[in-house]
C-alpha cells in the first residue's frame, strides 16, 4: 500500500495577513471609514510592498556573485521606476477619491501630504497592521524559510507590479461602485473582503513559486508579498 503524503498547511503568514486585513474592516464597521480612507490605506500598502521588495532584492541569492553585481543597477532602477509608478497611482487615488486634499492645493502624494491624509483619515493603525503583516512574511517566509536563496532578481523586479495592478483594478473599480451607492457600510465591507481574498490567494501563489507550498495550495495565479 502506498502511503499518502499529508497536505501541507497554509503558512502562518496567511493568518497574519488575514488579521491585518481585518483591521480596515473594523475601521469601516466601528469608525465609519470612508471610501477614500480604505483606498488610501491600500495605496499606502503599495509603498510598504515596495520597501520590502527592495529588502528582498538586497538579500536575494547571496551565494551568487553575478546576482550581487547586478543589484548595483537593478535596485536603484526598481526604486526609481516603482517610485514613479506608485506616485502616479497616488495622484489618481488622491484626485479621484480625496477631494478635500485636491481643493487644498494638493500637488501630489508627497510625504507630508500622505502623512496628513493618513492622520485625518485615521488609518494609521491600519497602515501599522499591514507593515506588520508584510514584515512577518519577509522574516518568516523569505529569510527564515530560505526563499531568498531561490528567487531571482528579474522575478523580484516584476512581482510588486502584478500585485498592484490586480488589487487596485478591483479596489478602484469597487471604490467607484461603493461611492455610486452612497458609501454604505456593507458595500465597503464587501470591498475589503474581496481585497483580502485576492491578497490571500496571491500570497499563497507566491509561496508556491518560491517552494514553500506545493502547487495544489495556490488558489490564485497572481503574485504578492
Amino acid at each position: 500500500m502506498t502511503a499518502v503524503t499529508p497536505r501541507r498547511r497554509w503558512p502562518i503568514s496567511s493568518a497574519v495577513l488575514i488579521v491585518a486585513n481585518v483591521v480596515p474592516l473594523l475601521g469601516v464597521l466601528t469608525h465609519h471609514w470612508t471610501v477614500f480612507a480604505v483606498v488610501l490605506l491600500y495605496w499606502c500598502e503599495n509603498v510598504v510592498v515596495g520597501v520590502f521588495n527592495v529588502l528582498r532584492m538586497l538579500f536575494a541569492q547571496p551565494q551568487n556573485a553575478l546576482v550581487q553585481a547586478g543589484k548595483a543597477f537593478l535596485i536603484p532602477f526598481f526604486c526609481v521606476h516603482y517610485g514613479m509608478f506608485t506616485f502616479v497611482h497616488g495622484v489618481f487615488v488622491f484626485g479621484l477619491f480625496g477631494g478635500g486634499f485636491k481643493q487644498g492645493g494638493f500637488a501630489g502624494p508627497g510625504p507630508h501630504a500622505v502623512l496628513e491624509a493618513v492622520r485625518q483619515a485615521g488609518v494609521g493603525w491600519g497602515v501599522a497592521a499591514l507593515i506588520a503583516s508584510h514584515g512577518f512574511s519577509f522574516f518568516h517566509n523569505y529569510l527564515a524559510g530560505g526563499e531568498y536563496r531561490l528567487v531571482g532578481l528579474p522575478q523580484l523586479m516584476m512581482q510588486p507590479y502584478a500585485r498592484v495592478v490586480v488589487l487596485h483594478l478591483a479596489i478602484i473599480g469597487g471604490g467607484f461602485f461603493v461611492m455610486a451607492l452612497g458609501s454604505p457600510v456593507l458595500a465597503l465591507a464587501l470591498l475589503i473582503v474581496l481585497k483580502t481574498a485576492i491578497d490571500l490567494g496571491a500570497h499563497l501563489a507566491e509561496r508556491r513559486k518560491h517552494g514553500t507550498l506545493p502547487p495544489d495550495q495556490a488558489v490564485f495565479a497572481t503574485t504578492s508579498s
